[in-house]
């Protein structure tokens, strides 16, 4: 059905980065027809009354992780309601296609996602079909048997490209050349059928501590990789980058810099060092990206404007393997409650927590025990509403290790502690904002259920930056979460108002708008039946 729409009366910050100018939108058949003042209704025309409102392409979500929650929560909540209208997907390396040809493959999967971005097992084995092979074939079953209010656009993933290939030898080796001919061919079919491009990883490691299957991949795999997106217009590279764990990511720029130009092929990095404990990095950081502009490569970063996500429970969390904690992360790692009780009676165990607490990184914000809310209980045992330190002082706890155990202990595994995130460099977030070789509006949206879903960092952009601070005008605010990201992506019929382009709209009163306070819901199916 064609529905005919005129919005009139707004305030048009069409994305482009011009002044922002009173005109009325008129939209047909999906596609923007008209722009200009005092338009006259149509017969039939839905009209609109966008008075003392911004009218504004559909914001991009340059980096999520809706691969599986699409089939158990195919609204996408909250990303319509934030003025979002695209989200990209596969991002880090993760995507669910191709797909493993063993089970223990397909479990692989289902781990990485839900140690990484905290995607519930139980719906991503029960609830998604895994019917199929290929990406395309993935891509075939998402039509037939999902309907979205968003566009939904996916990277194909290096891990599962080398899952699919090599089975579980992906985490131990090179590829040969015939396997990696086999992953060549099906990023092709992935490409071939519309996929964004390839995305792999090279900061993370998994909750037994071992690198991802991508950091075991030599020149020759990834530059046979890069050739095959280069032969598709508008595809691209992303890579996770490691300024975070074992700080390699500047080694890791420059490397995979010169593979990009070489091959030829447009490049994402991911991971900038924006937090104040990163500032080492942020010279050498500086130098490469200005390189790449210098030479008018396509290389561009992408970072965020918040600070990472910061809640942890004790049934699944990746906090304590990506601070350095091993021996809590084995409490992590242990699935029951029973196991996970005898470990923290285990006088053994205790003694090593305590030296692996000692031995995180220096960075870790676990070692901020003021900055530890203890949130919420499970059992009902408590304290809640007070901080770690205010615990361990109460209870004359010597060690930290040993107080956080007791809590738990009494507490239960499903309890919660809300952590103070990392202090930000907001003067280098400034520069990354108004710098033309940047992608902003890294949300890991569709993931981290049990911590902060990231949806609505666009608002908080909006909000903080442009409207409270000042820092920022709206029409560089609109263009970095639009057009900018569209023309970086090969989206080139959207991300701005122009006659012909798809009309993807947001309508918004930047007055009325704000990241208000979180609120914890149960709207995953669990395969229990429960909650």
């Amino acid at each position: 059905m064609q529905i005919d729409i005129l919005i009139k009366g707004g305030t048009v910050v069409d994305g482009s980065g011009a002044d922002a100018h009173a005109a009325d939108v008129r939209v047909s058949d999906g596609r923007i027809v008209e722009i200009g003042k005092n338009l006259a209704a149509r017969e039939g025309e839905r009209v609109f009354d966008a008075a003392g409102c911004y009218v504004t392409p559909g914001m991009i979500e340059t980096h999520n992780h809706w691969d599986g929650g699409v089939w158990w929560a195919p609204n996408m909540e909250p990303l319509p309601a934030y003025g979002a209208t695209t989200s990209i997907n596969g991002n880090c390396g993760f995507s669910i296609a191709p797909a493993p040809k063993t089970e223990e493959g397909k479990q692989t999967v289902v781990d990485i996602f839900n140690y990484f971005e905290d995607i519930p097992e139980e719906p991503m084995k029960q609830v998604v079909p895994w019917n199929w092979d290929k990406w395309s074939e993935y891509k075939a079953s998402m039509q037939a048997g999902v309907r979205l209010p968003l566009n939904f656009c996916s990277f194909c993933g290096h891990v599962p490209l080398r899952l699919a290939v090599m089975g579980m030898d992906a985490w131990d080796r090179a590829a040969t050349p015939d396997e990696v001919a086999q992953m060549c061919a099906y990023l092709d079919d992935a490409l071939a059928a519309g996929a964004m491009g390839l995305s792999s990883n090279m900061m993370d490691r998994d909750k037994y501590e071992r690198r991802l299957p991508p950091q075991m991949a030599d020149d020759a795999e990834i530059e046979a990789l890069f050739r095959v997106v280069a032969r598709y217009p508008g595809a691209s590279v992303q890579f996770i980058v490691d300024y975070f764990l074992a700080g390699e990511g500047n080694d890791q720029v420059e490397h995979w810099g010169k593979l990009a130009k070489k091959i030829g092929v447009k490049l994402q990095w991911a991971g900038i060092p924006t937090l104040m404990f990163m500032k080492k990095y942020q010279d050498r950081a500086r130098e490469l990206h200005d390189q790449f502009k210098a030479e008018r490569l396509p290389i561009f970063t992408a970072f965020n404007v918040i600070s990472p996500t910061s809640i942890l429970n004790f049934g699944s969390t990746l906090i304590f393997g990506q601070n350095g904690n091993p021996v809590w992360q084995e409490l992590i790692n242990e699935r029951s409650w029973e196991g996970k009780k005898a470990m923290l009676t285990d006088e053994a165990w205790l003694d090593r927590a305590r030296a692996s607490w000692d031995n995180q990184f220096p960075h870790s914000t676990l070692f901020d025990t003021e900055g530890m809310l203890l949130r919420e209980s499970e059992s009902g045992f408590g304290p809640i509403g007070c901080t770690l330190a205010d615990y361990q002082r109460s209870e004359g706890f010597n060690h930290t290790s040993d107080a956080l155990a007791k809590w738990v202990l009494n507490n239960g595994a499903e309890s919660v502690i809300l952590k103070r995130s990392y202090a930000k460099d907001e003067d280098f977030l400034q520069e990354l904002l108004n710098d033309d070789n940047t992608l902003c509006n890294v949300s890991d949206a569709g993931a981290h259920g049990k911590m902060f879903c990231g949806a609505g960092y666009n608002v908080f952009l909006l909000t903080d930056y442009v409207r409270d601070r000042k820092v920022l005008s709206i029409e560089r605010a609109i263009y970095m979460l639009t057009w900018r990201t569209a023309e970086f992506f090969g989206l080139h019929d959207r991300g701005l108002l122009k006659e012909g382009m798809v009309a993807d709209i947001a309508v918004f009163n930047l007055d009325e708008i704000e990241m208000r306070d979180e609120k914890k819901i149960w709207d995953v199916w669990d395969g229990t039946g429960e909650e």
